[in-house]
């Protein structure tokens, strides 16, 4: 009978360290890093199946989540990756703003604020919120010929309203859903160049109205941008990060956790606005605790509006909590997800 190659190795060894006892202990260390070898060896060709599978599911999931496939295509040359996302960096002067890995080691996230203080007042903080002028709510509701002393007209929500998934108010976008082929929408003048689906200015309108006749002055300061303007802003907040020393791709990563990517903005369907108040007009997380803030995230749903990127749901969005950042949804769908807490996510998976 044919020895194996196991059986042949151990014979070799044993009798060698018989016919020389000296060598008993180094033909014991040999003989079992030979074998350690042979095994290790044996166990890749017996499961070669095994591992290729393996190989095929990382590779396809390099090439297809949102947070890898930048690195998948410029390292196979698959696709170029700044031709993918719209973001070049270095051949532009572009700039950028928005999406949920961790924060590299010794990297922090910057607000508006700290950004503007980083790089001495050359982050331009008004250009990175909006790229349009800014109005205050007097302009706003006087360009409407509204009176800040009429009655508000309440609209009342639809008890046992059944959602439907093509309802436009609730087109659900982030990374994994980007803005549908062909989407299209009329455009509605908030005032001077500020615009947004026209749709929504009705509701828009009554809560201005509502916070002023509060006390409280909003501002709006980012409505509809087209896709040039958000691949501006999110290279421009890749350019800043690259700055501080970080590659590409971990710049990439951080700047998609403050700026949605190209393509995946809610602002390109005019449904989102950014808003502050003339008492505070920085876009980060102080804004929430203000009287605006608070007011807001408070009634913002009465009007359908939701706050679309709260704390503690980060690991839903993809996105950092934005206490300015708010979504038309509709009075239904916003009633609802303010009284169960729930972000645009959960609604969809709840109950569409």
């Amino acid at each position: 009978m044919k020895k194996t190659f196991r059986e042949k190795i151990i014979f070799t060894f044993s009798k060698i360290a018989k016919e020389h006892k000296k060598l008993h202990y180094p033909c014991l260390v040999i003989l079992s890093a030979v074998l350690g070898i042979y095994y290790v060896v044996r166990h890749f060709a017996t499961n070669t199946k095994r591992y290729a599978s393996v190989v095929f599911v990382v590779a396809f999931f390099m090439s297809s989540c949102s947070f890898s496939f930048a690195v998948f295509a410029e390292r196979t040359s698959f696709v170029k990756a700044q031709e993918a996302y719209g973001a070049v960096v270095e051949d532009s002067d572009v700039s950028l703003a928005v999406e949920s890995e961790a924060v590299p080691a010794g990297q922090i996230l910057l607000d508006d604020e700290a950004l503007a203080n980083e790089y001495g007042g050359e982050y331009d903080i008004q250009e990175d919120a909006d790229g349009v002028d800014t109005y205050t709510i007097d302009d706003i509701l006087e360009s409407h010929g509204i009176d800040h002393a009429q009655e508000e007209q309440e609209k009342e929500t639809v008890e046992g309203y059944e959602f439907d998934e093509t309802d436009w108010r609730l087109v659900l976008i982030n990374k994994q859903h980007p803005i549908p082929e062909g989407y299209s929408f009329d455009f509605g003048t908030i005032k001077g160049n500020m615009k947004c689906d026209k749709r929504i200015i009705d509701d828009l309108l009554l809560m201005m109205q509502a916070a002023k006749e509060e006390g409280i002055n909003l501002e709006i300061c980012s409505p509809y941008r087209d896709l040039n303007r958000q691949e501006f802003l999110f290279n421009k907040k890749i350019k800043i990060y690259m700055g501080q020393g970080m590659s590409y791709m971990d710049a990439y990563k951080v700047a998609s956790q403050t700026v949605t990517v190209p393509g995946a903005s809610e602002h390109q369907i005019g449904l989102a606005l950014d808003i502050f108040s003339d008492t505070y007009k920085y876009l980060d997380e102080g804004f929430g605790d203000t009287q605006a803030g608070i007011w807001l995230a408070e009634h913002c749903h009465e009007y359908g509006f939701t706050l679309r990127y709260p704390k503690s749901k980060e690991y839903i969005t993809s996105i950092e909590y934005e206490p300015w950042h708010f979504r038309y949804v509709g009075r239904e769908a916003a009633s609802v997800m303010q009284e169960e807490n729930i972000c645009l996510e959960e609604f969809w998976d709840k109950y569409l």
